[in-house]
């Protein structure tokens, strides 16, 4: 055999291992709502380790497992506030990804109008100085 023949052979097998790689994951529901419920429930939830995406969005190893427990769930017939129930205490409010407003989560509710308010007023002071310059 020669190296030609080895690359070609190796390039092959890639092309042929790749797609096994990208499988997307399939879970079986008895009826219509609870696949309804898994997508609502994927698109509401975050991705703990992407924190700027939601379950259905990443491909990350512990969003696949979020997603595994919230099938589980769906499947054994929990309904939607149960299941965010149990992520958010096992998880904190973080997963989720619309926080409700309380005292653990004002910061994340105020701060870009703390941002925003702090840069008007630094543009403020430093227009009024050019002015009386």
């Amino acid at each position: 055999m020669t190296i030609t023949m080895i690359k070609r052979y190796f390039f092959i097998s890639l092309l042929l291992i790749s797609p096994l790689s990208m499988a997307i994951e399939v879970y079986e529901f008895d009826n219509k709502q609870q696949e309804e419920l898994y997508q609502q429930l994927t698109k509401e939830l975050r991705c703990l380790v992407c924190q700027n995406q939601n379950l259905a969005d990443s491909d990350a190893g512990l969003a696949k497992d979020l997603k595994d427990q919230v099938a589980e769930f769906v499947q054994a017939g929990q309904d939607a506030e149960t299941i965010k129930s149990y992520m958010i205490d096992r998880y904190g409010d973080f997963v989720n990804y619309d926080p409700p407003m309380n005292a653990s989560t004002v910061f994340l509710w105020f701060s870009p109008l703390v941002v925003f308010l702090l840069g008007g007023l630094i543009l403020f002071i430093n227009i009024r100085k050019k002015q009386h310059a």
